[in-house]
């Protein structure tokens, strides 16, 4: 196949090919497990031979016209390597179907890491862009329609009393942090606590309040007076007290292996907030807005909090944070104390507003409990997989061998899946997959538990 990105090559088509000759239409998933990547995903870039003169471009390149070789090459040079991509060129998207520079289509159960909860090419995106009439950006100094109308759709469907926009999930932590402790108002009470296996975010503070040594230590000294708590544990909840400004806690953790909080945990937690007066700040950026077969992760338990965070798939792929809060929660915020650029642009919000409507629709949660269940099932009768866990469409599966061995084994068979500490791995599909889907994911998460396995044993 000609290894050039063209404009034509870049628009939807009907029938695409893979990569074991045989063709498919629209969303379902027909590649053929087993077959291995033609940019050479498992290959480290040592082996390839390249220079320099080959791989550099210039401004005046058409960038429709770069083969994507040179492009991936490339990347090497402008990027910083914070991430550890493999050698493949995405350049399309329907629903739960990724499609490469060279034609081949992978099955995506990431979703963008739980961002794309409507699938790739919903839609939603283009049609704010259309909504907004060039009003892209006007900055905070001035109101625009969609930031007040998103903000009236999350207040009417949640606890909440008003709302604060950001641009990312961690902007939203660092601003119910600020909020916690100008709620409590003295020196003394600052502390924030999280709990074990938390992970809030890369900027300082959510950093401070996660537990993952290895991205924190690097960048010490962090914000003083965050501690962490056992996740679980109704006795260490004594340890909030007078000194707490807030405690920040995810209904399901997801970046350690899909960890469901037990709601009479969050009973007592809730309770213990309410007794000493800190701030009870849920985090559901990954598991909000329908990703759990409700619209909000902890209406499972019962609980309410005064503050929660949310992000990812908020605005369908463009960048987005929020906070939504209490009037008791946020009665000590006067103009200037926080703020945003480009927070609550026309657009994000706009495409939010869809967002929210259709997530709250009872029909597409009544599917996502449905096939979160089938999946679950699914996975359940698998060989290597020891524990399953999760709700609704945020599934965590516990291997036998290294998540990421299955990862990538999962990758050579054009299966799309993300890990979750040391040996869990994560679905995350669309909120709109297919049963169709969910099998063929299950058959190829199989075949990759497999191949992982043959290689532990080599």
């Amino acid at each position: 196949m000609k290894d050039t990105i063209t404009k034509e090559s870049l628009k939807p088509s009907t029938e695409r090919s893979n990569r074991s000759g045989r063709t498919t239409s629209g969303t379902e998933p027909t590649t053929s497990a087993g077959t291995a990547t033609e940019t050479g995903a498992t290959q480290t870039r040592a082996t390839q031979t390249r220079t320099t003169s080959q791989s550099r471009t210039t401004a005046t390149d058409d960038p429709s016209e770069i083969p994507s070789a040179s492009l991936l090459s490339r990347a090497d040079e402008v990027l910083l390597p914070v991430y550890a991509r493999p050698d493949v060129l995405f350049v399309w998207g329907q629903g739960s179907t990724l499609t490469s520079a060279d034609g081949a289509e992978y099955l995506d159960f990431t979703s963008g890491i739980a961002v794309n909860a409507f699938g790739h090419g919903s839609g939603i995106v283009e049609r704010a862009v259309a909504s907004v009439s060039g009003l892209i950006h006007v900055s905070n100094l001035y109101h625009t329609a969609p930031a007040i109308e998103l903000a009236d759709e999350l207040v009417s469907r949640s606890f909440a009393d008003k709302v604060f926009f950001a641009n990312s999930g961690a902007e939203a932590v660092e601003a119910a942090i600020k909020l916690a402790r100008l709620h409590a108002g003295n020196k003394e009470r600052r502390e924030i606590l999280s709990f074990e296996g938390a992970f809030h975010g890369r900027t300082f503070g959510a950093l401070a309040a996660t537990d993952k040594e290895q991205i924190k230590a690097p960048f010490r000294p962090l914000p003083e007076a965050f501690r962490r708590l056992p996740m679980g544990s109704i006795e260490a909840l004594e340890e909030i007290g007078p000194r707490t400004a807030g405690v920040l806690v995810e209904p399901i953790q997801g970046e350690s292996g899909i960890r469901v909080a037990p709601a009479e945990w969050l009973q007592a937690l809730r309770k213990r907030c309410t007794e000493t007066g800190a701030l009870l700040i849920f985090d559901e950026i990954q598991c909000g807005l329908g990703r759990t077969g409700t619209l909000w992760a902890h209406e499972a338990s019962g609980v309410e909090p005064d503050l929660m965070t949310l992000a990812k798939p908020l605005a369908a792929g463009l960048p987005i944070g929020a906070v939504l809060a209490t009037d008791r929660a946020s009665k000590h915020v006067t103009p200037g104390c926080h703020g945003s650029t480009f927070g609550g642009g026309p657009v994000v919000c706009r495409a939010g507003v869809e967002v929210v409507r259709r997530a709250s629709s009872p029909e597409l949660l009544a599917e996502v409990r449905r096939k979160g269940m089938v999946l679950r099932d699914a996975l359940r009768g698998t060989p290597g997989v020891t524990e399953v866990r999760g709700r609704g469409l945020m599934v965590g599966a516990r291997c036998s061998v290294p998540a990421a061995a299955v990862v990538r084994a999962a990758f050579d068979q054009n299966f799309l899946l993300v890990p979750a500490g040391d040996d869990v791995v994560r679905f995350l599909p669309p909120l709109v997959v297919t049963d169709g889907e969910i099998e063929e994911a299950v058959r190829r998460f199989r075949n990759a538990i497999e191949r992982a396995e043959q290689g532990a044993e080599q």
